[in-house]
């Protein structure tokens, strides 16, 4: 993961060490991998990942923050990842779930994608079966590209499409061709990967026939899942500037809601099924493995910069630029920039809060005796499935709207 911001904490090990405190419960936790490229072609004007343009790092392929070099940072990480996790004490845990995201990873050469992938298999080793993904845009793949990715061991790839309306990725400064996509996607399957499409509604200009447009466009290259997530106006972006400045208009909570409904009734009528509030998969099997590693409160280690991290309620995170990450792995040091221990009430309020977004619902046993007397009055209203109730809280579809009012009834 590698999100917007780095928060604050305590300043990071040196070395990376990690303190005993991780080892309990270690064997029934799963190990996953993300792995973030940071470099896009363009930037979004939505988008505040930490990500750069070849502009931004001074050039296309010059110094230690290149495309060229990364893949051959990154796998310094991975070998840091290694020697950490065996000097602690943990018992070793074959990866489970690689996820490689952006950023647009596949502006690297398959090779180094899969290079990444046998550098955390040697180091790290990787389960059978394993789950590997990797982000993609639809206009940085070929039908070469993505037969060497499944040839290297990919088993999913996740297309970046958000929409399928020409003036609504123009308004979120996409530059891909949207009848691209069922190509991409044929590619795809030809390859033998299982396939994702990505989906954003709300953007500022999106009407409610467009939404639908995407979604019918989506379900009719019948993908193995799909993510749909509300548009997040987020500060500092240039979208945001301009919803600041009256030249767009800001998301509209109704919008929004009308459009998530619509896009449970036209995905579950192409028989896709919610899985967690934003993800819909076609078979259980079809969900994102590494996504459910996060909600579910599993080890990952985050390679790159500025990606995050967490193994045994110990959360970390990587500098940001990557030149700095670089430097620090050249110097034989972690590029962690910093790092808290979870404490028990974060602990709680982190598995209420991802535990509830899931189709399975949350064991009632998790709560504080206060949220677990709140169980009967959230059915009450609609919010919380009655058949679940009282052992589990499992959330309607309006309680899925209402998801973060829900965590709110549950822990005060």
């Amino acid at each position: 993961m590698s999100p917007s911001a780095a928060p604050t904490g305590d300043p990071a090990p040196r070395d990376g060490a990690l303190p005993p405190s991780v080892l309990p419960g270690a064997e029934d936790r799963a190990l996953g991998v993300y792995l973030h490229v940071p470099f896009c072609a363009t930037r979004c004007g939505y988008c505040d990942f930490n990500t750069y343009t070849a502009l931004e790092l001074g050039g296309p392929a010059t110094g230690t923050a290149s495309q060229a070099t990364f893949a051959a940072t990154a796998a310094d990480e991975v070998r840091l990842a290694a020697r950490v996790l065996h000097e602690v004490g943990l018992p070793r845990r074959p990866v489970s779930t690689v996820f490689v995201g952006g950023g647009t990873p596949t502006l690297l050469p398959s090779s180094d994608l899969v290079g990444l992938l046998r550098t955390v298999e040697r180091e790290l080793g990787l389960a059978p079966g394993a789950e590997v993904t990797t982000e993609a845009n639809p206009d940085s793949v070929t039908p070469q590209s993505l037969v060497e990715l499944a040839a290297g061991g990919f088993t999913r790839v996740s297309f970046g499409m958000q929409s399928s309306v020409p003036h609504v990725l123009a308004t979120l400064d996409r530059t891909h061709d949207p009848l691209r996509v069922p190509d991409v996607v044929a590619w795809a399957r030809d390859a033998g990967l299982a396939v994702s499409l990505d989906l954003i509604y709300g953007t500022p200009g999106e009407s409610v026939d467009d939404w639908r447009a995407s979604l019918q466009a989506v379900t009719a290259c019948e993908p193995d899942h799909v993510s749909a997530y509300a548009l997040v106006v987020e500060d500092g972006t240039a979208m945001a500037s301009k919803v600041g400045r009256g030249l767009l208009p800001g998301t509209d909570d109704d919008d929004l809601a009308a459009k998530y409904e619509i896009a449970d009734d036209v995905l579950g009528g192409a028989g896709l099924a919610w899985y967690e509030v934003s993800n819909w998969a076609r078979t259980p099997a079809g969900a994102c493995r590494h996504n459910l590693g996060y909600w579910r409160g599993d080890d990952w280690w985050g390679v790159g910069p500025g990606a995050h991290s967490h193994v045994g309620g110990v959360r970390w995170w990587n500098v940001r630029h990557p030149a700095a990450y670089a430097a620090r792995l050249a110097a034989g040091d972690s590029p962690a920039q910093g790092r808290e221990v979870l404490d028990d009430e974060t602990r709680l309020t982190e598995r209420v809060m991802l535990g509830v977004r899931l189709v399975e619902g949350l064991d009632a046993a998790d709560l504080p005796p206060s949220g677990r007397a709140e169980i009967a009055a959230l059915v009450d209203e609609g919010l919380c499935d009655a058949e679940a109730a009282p052992h589990r809280v499992v959330l309607t579809r309006r309680g899925r709207l209402l998801a973060d009012a829900v965590v709110r009834t549950l822990l005060r």
